[in-house]
């Protein structure tokens, strides 16, 4: 599918009143996946910059919150971002990525961000994206698991790079850049089978 064939699909779905009401979920969490292969992550990006705008110009209200400016912003705010900057040169990188996991715990610090910012917005649909700037230390599926209570009320987009498999052998997964297994993460629908 073109990146013109996948904006059109994403519009037409998230703009739809089917989408927006949440509907034909079977009471499952309104969280959908865009996949995209890792080498087409700029172009995505400016889809999604694209989609924003489109979304925006028929009234839709979107909030966008990317994950690794969001981690930025957290640990300036918890005022350990100097801190980090002079020890990454000086530990290993698992230390550094256990730091970083401490810190930046979806549960504890990153999910009550987001709810903070969707609080403070109004919005009908929300999209995250920078999944892959964020790991090792973010797993999308720890994200989606904590978000499940907090951002039940309008949908949410994860684009993520890799791909968002099922199958009746190993459930479902999402595959990082489409070769790291990310786990298994079941209650979200890959919005490219979801029907507008």
């Amino acid at each position: 599918m073109s990146m013109q064939d996948r904006f059109q699909h994403l519009y037409s779905v998230i703009s739809g009143q089917r989408f927006l009401d949440k509907r034909g979920l079977g009471n499952e969490v309104p969280f959908f996946i865009c996949p995209f292969k890792a080498e087409e992550a700029t172009e995505m990006e400016r889809l999604q910059s694209q989609l924003v705008n489109r979304l925006e110009q028929t009234g839709l209200k979107v909030l966008s919150i990317n994950l690794y400016d969001l981690s930025v912003e957290i640990l300036k705010e918890r005022e350990v971002w100097n801190r980090i900057l002079e020890l990454e040169p000086t530990v290993s990188k698992d230390q550094l990525k256990e730091l970083l996991q401490g810190v930046l715990d979806p549960e504890a610090h990153l999910v009550p961000a987001i709810a903070s910012k969707l609080q403070a917005a109004e919005l009908d649909v929300l999209f995250l994206s920078g999944v892959g700037e964020v790991f090792p230390y973010i797993r999308s599926h720890n994200v989606l698991n904590n978000l499940q209570s907090t951002a039940k009320d309008k949908p949410t987009v994860l684009f993520f790079p890799g791909s968002y498999t099922h199958s009746l052998e190993t459930g479902a997964s999402l595959d990082l850049f489409g070769r790291l297994h990310d786990d298994k993460y079941y209650r979200a629908f890959n919005i490219f089978h979801y029907e507008a």
